[in-house]
């Protein structure tokens, strides 16, 4: 039995939700992470770059991290979902009837 176009959005919202909130999580710390170490006015970019300021390589380094960690997630995603091709996936951990 397929699931109609209703299961078919819920899943979807469900799957971009598992998506992008722990990976904004993740960026925010990474965010705070770094750059509690590093001072973006001393990096050195080569070529002609320019000196960006502050709040450009903030933004950046953040939209960077929630890629990177947004690809992680979904990767984990796909990966639980491809071990049980044919179940819908649930929150509880127990397959849906």
């Amino acid at each position: 039995m397929s699931p109609g176009p209703t299961q078919q959005l819920e899943r979807t919202i469900r799957a971009w939700g598992l998506i992008l909130w722990p990976s904004f999580l993740a960026a925010c710390l990474l965010e705070a992470l770094v750059f509690s170490i590093v001072d973006p006015g001393e990096l050195h970019w080569p070529g002609h770059w320019g000196t960006p300021s502050p709040r450009a390589i903030y933004t950046v380094a953040f939209f960077a991290f929630w890629l990177i960690c947004g690809l992680c997630s979904r990767l984990v995603l796909w990966l639980v979902e491809s071990d049980r091709p044919h179940t819908p996936m649930a929150l509880s951990g127990t397959p849906e009837d």
